[in-house]
């Protein structure tokens, strides 16, 4: 006896590479991140500007961690890093899978408080299997980062 829910699942499999290839066509990576449930739920943006990705959290009061100041919440922080990286990799790599965290560190510097926040991801080394990610997180002026981190992917 078949599945019902499994030959449902197959025909809604999502197809990353030709996501992938239809954002860069479009050069709108909006059509990414509508594939991504938590990229959409944070308010996630991205332009491309030449060879280069900055991506945009605006400001939310869902993402607030900290009412008092108001504040991001870090895990808000981490998260959109963390994504940023991987859309980073997807597209410049063009990628058929998402690539898999193997490690992420994050160093918060400041608070993050309720405005617009950035990040750029720089690929920092590419292996056969392993790329090695460094993102960095502003508000009003990329010299004053609110965070900055370093992430490992397993890529296919």
């Amino acid at each position: 006896m078949t599945n019902p829910n499994a030959d449902e699942c197959e025909q809604t499999k999502l197809d990353v590479k030709s996501i992938i290839r239809k954002a860069t066509e479009l050069n709108d990576f909006g059509h990414l991140l509508e594939h991504v449930p938590y990229a959409k739920f944070i308010g996630m943006e991205v332009d491309r500007f030449g060879d280069e990705l900055i991506f945009k959290l605006p400001a939310k009061d869902d993402n607030i961690g900290n009412p008092v100041l108001p504040a991001l919440h870090g895990g808000v922080i981490a998260g959109f890093m963390e994504m940023s990286a991987i859309v980073q990799l997807m597209v410049f790599m063009q990628t058929s899978k998402v690539p898999k965290v193997v490690d992420f560190s994050i160093d918060y510097l400041r608070a993050g408080y309720h405005k617009d926040s950035f990040a750029e991801c720089k690929i920092t080394r590419q292996g056969r299997r392993v790329a090695n990610v460094s993102i960095n997180c502003w508000q009003t002026n990329r010299k004053h980062l609110i965070a900055t981190a370093r992430a490992h992917f397993l890529i296919d």
